[in-house]
């Protein structure tokens, strides 16, 4: 059993241990990318870095709903945003060559940041998304490969899933791919926005059935993000 993770342990032990699983799993990472340019090796890295930090901290993941799933079919995964460890959990929880849509600035931190440039994850100016991130993701499709997107923008404080931004929708409709909301429940209580301290605990991971875009007007992007996020709501409380 995993004690709780007050600030000295989260500063000691988890942030150390965080940094070297960080440091020889990017490592492999950017080695793997020389012969194997599509990032399916990387992505298996970036599984394995998911799990480490999970088991490390104590956290374990409830999923259900992966029945949804069609194995090797490409998808926009939309998922409320509670904590930092939304990222390890989905990567962890759900079996899909997951690719992020995440700030241009990530790309600039060590390890992390080369591993998603080379990785083929898409990073994102968000003041000036550029006119091809369509034609990246139509890239991504033909590599079999799906996004997890976080439409809120940021993290919620108390657990409320705030309003979908329609950005990500609109790019998951020009390049027609369905959408799978995911569900996110008790990933705050790990880590709250704001504080240091990591507490283990578990997590439910709910993934919805996939919604379809083919039809869906541009001009009813904003409705099918509130629809969207009906779906969320649900289970992540």
């Amino acid at each position: 059993m995993v004690p709780p993770f007050h600030w000295w342990r989260t500063v000691f032990y988890l942030i150390p241990a965080v940094a070297v699983y960080t440091i020889v799993l990017g490592t492999i990472s950017l080695l793997s990318t020389l012969i194997d340019r599509t990032g399916n090796c990387a992505h298996r890295c970036a599984r394995t870095w998911a799990r480490l930090i999970l088991a490390t901290t104590g956290v374990r993941v409830r999923v259900t709903g992966l029945e949804h799933l069609q194995p090797g079919r490409s998808y926009v995964f939309a998922a409320n945003h509670q904590s930092i460890y939304d990222i390890p959990i989905v990567f962890a929880a759900i079996p899909a060559q997951l690719r992020i849509v995440a700030k241009d600035s990530l790309g600039r931190i060590p390890f992390m940041g080369w591993h998603l440039h080379r990785a083929g994850h898409l990073l994102v100016n968000r003041r000036n998304p550029g006119a091809d991130i369509v034609e990246k993701m139509r890239r991504l499709v033909g590599e079999s490969s799906s996004l997890i997107v976080f439409p809120e923008g940021t993290r919620s404080v108390d657990g409320m899933v705030g309003r979908f931004k329609k950005g990500s929708f609109a790019v998951a409709i020009g390049a027609g791919l369905p959408v799978v909301p995911v569900s996110l429940a008790s990933s705050r209580h790990i880590m709250k926005k704001g504080r240091l301290m990591v507490c283990p605990g578990e997590v439910r991971l709910t993934v919805h059935e996939p919604i379809p875009t083919d039809g869906v007007a541009r001009a009813r992007v904003q409705a099918f993000a509130g629809r969207v996020r009906e779906i969320v709501v649900v289970d992540a409380r």
